[in-house]
């Protein structure tokens, strides 16, 4: 092997994607261990970094082109040894002049001074601060001062991020594409409208609010919402958003003050939607944006009861949108291609609790090209909704979780469906055996999944697709059913 061309030795390492093969690889002679280093883009490290400032500076002359630097001590535990420091940080930033790629995830030895030596690495492009501690607005703000050329910022569970003037100084520039805020208690969504003139460029928002532990199966805060209200209507926030594709705010409360709301009448190129709890939207929210996003082709809604006026003067206890949002989106976003609903803490004995009907779900359903469709506890949707997802030309992916309107004769619907190749049931107790041999009759399913459907038998599974997963334990079913899980 050593006879062998550098180039050719290049491209054979190349076509190699595990890194445990990497390794073994560099073991086999000198000029494989100095090829496969300086070809060596990406490495992830946590618990068994040896963090001596010597053997820091030898990883990074074993890896002189390194581009992508991960550091994870998630479940790292004091006999582990010690952390990566701020020394360490140091070491990594002055000799790693390519980096433009770098998380830190449950790093708690890492403070402002070292997260400010990362002003020295002039090309990072994407920071990732996951439950960092000691890290706050001062060391952020070094950060964003220094790299010029950063345009993807993720900040996850950062408890001592509090002040936005780095936010303020992002938007002012201009740069960032790209911006996560998840689980930081001092940053609230009121403060992310301080972004200004950085709204015009950016591709990608997340914005989710620290909350407890079982803070989305709270049905009702005793705040009463106007049904009617349109945030839209005069619009106190000067910015635009044109250039945004990606949306999603979870667990935020909009009421009194408009808030992040303004933003779904913004975004003229969304794409993608998702909405977790949100509190106090309205049909008028999802209007405003279905009149700007003609693009959209992934909507997710997780929606839970609250307290809304009604036009004839009293209150009632439903999910946020109505059928007129439904009707909203079928008429104006048709190019929608998935759709996500999901409908925590509402009684399959009162439908009324959710806002949609079976027939305005029908008329989305029928008037866009939806390949993927997820329902989680739709207590409005039964074997006739199963019937006319069926003469869908487009569908391919179909879950249900908690549809005990759907029986055995939905499955003899869905069945002859023209396109479907992926289906789960997850407690679905009204089917039984009998509308699984169904499915197994037309021997189209590329994928079937069951999970804790108590009358549906292994047996009957077996061999009704390519691919079956089988389970009676009802945890990871219950999981995506409050909302704790992700498709």
């Amino acid at each position: 092997m050593e006879d062998l061309p550098e180039a050719l030795l290049t491209e054979i390492l190349n076509r190699i994607t595990r890194t445990s093969d990497l390794n073994s690889l560099a073991l086999v002679s000198n000029q494989l261990y100095k090829i496969e280093g300086n070809q060596r883009g990406a490495i992830r490290v946590g618990s068994g970094l040896c963090t001596a400032t010597k053997a820091l500076t030898s990883l990074c002359a074993r890896f002189p082109n390194l581009r992508k630097l991960e550091i994870d001590y998630s479940g790292w535990i004091p006999g582990h040894g010690k952390q990566l420091d701020n020394k360490g940080l140091l070491v990594f930033s002055s000799h790693c002049s390519s980096l433009i790629d770098l998380t830190l995830s449950f790093c708690s030895c890492i403070d402002d001074s070292g997260l400010g030596c990362l002003a020295n690495c002039k090309k990072l492009v994407s920071l990732r601060l996951n439950s960092t501690p000691q890290i706050t607005s001062i060391g952020l703000f070094s950060v964003v001062v220094g790299c010029t050329s950063l345009s993807a910022l993720h900040l996850i569970g950062c408890e001592k991020i509090n002040s936005v003037e780095w936010l303020e100084y992002l938007g002012r520039d201009g740069s960032l594409e790209e911006l996560v805020v998840e689980n930081c208690k001092g940053i609230n969504h009121h403060d992310i409208l301080k972004f200004g003139p950085g709204w015009m460029k950016l591709q990608k928002f997340e914005f989710e609010r620290k909350r407890g532990k079982y803070d989305s199966l709270i049905a009702v805060g005793g705040k009463v919402y106007d049904s009617s209200y349109d945030a839209h209507s005069i619009d106190i926030y000067d910015f635009c958003c044109e250039s945004l594709k990606d949306l999603r705010l979870a667990h935020i409360k909009t009421w009194p003050d408009v808030g992040l709301r303004v933003v779904l009448g913004k975004c003229k190129a969304l794409e993608k939607l998702c909405l977790e709890y949100v509190h106090a939207l309205n049909d008028n929210d999802m209007i405003a944006l279905s009149r700007s996003c003609s693009n959209l082709k992934s909507i997710s809604l997780w929606l839970n009861l609250q307290l809304y006026s009604s036009d004839v003067g009293y209150c009632e206890t439903r999910t946020s949108f109505t059928d007129n949002s439904l009707y909203a989106l079928a008429l104006n976003c048709r190019m929608l291609q998935i759709i996500d609903l999901s409908f925590t803490g509402c009684s399959r004995d009162w439908p009324s609790e959710i806002g949609f009907t079976q027939e305005g779900f029908l008329v989305l359903i029928q008037s866009c090209p939806i390949r993927v469709l997820v329902l989680n506890n739709a207590n409005f949707f039964d074997d006739e909704g199963m019937k006319a997802l069926a003469s869908s030309p487009h569908l391919e992916t179909l879950e249900l979780i908690l549809c005990h309107a759907v029986t055995d004769a939905g499955m003899r619907f869905i069945a002859h469906s023209p396109c479907l190749s992926n289906l789960a049931l997850r407690m679905c107790h009204n089917v039984t055996d009998v509308g699984v041999a169904e499915l197994g009759r037309v021997h189209k399913l590329e994928s079937l999944v069951i999970e804790y459907c108590g009358e549906i038998s292994l047996e009957a599974a077996q061999g009704v697709a390519k691919s079956v997963h089988y389970s009676k334990d009802c945890s990871d079913a219950l999981m995506k059913t409050i909302g704790l899980g992700a498709y």
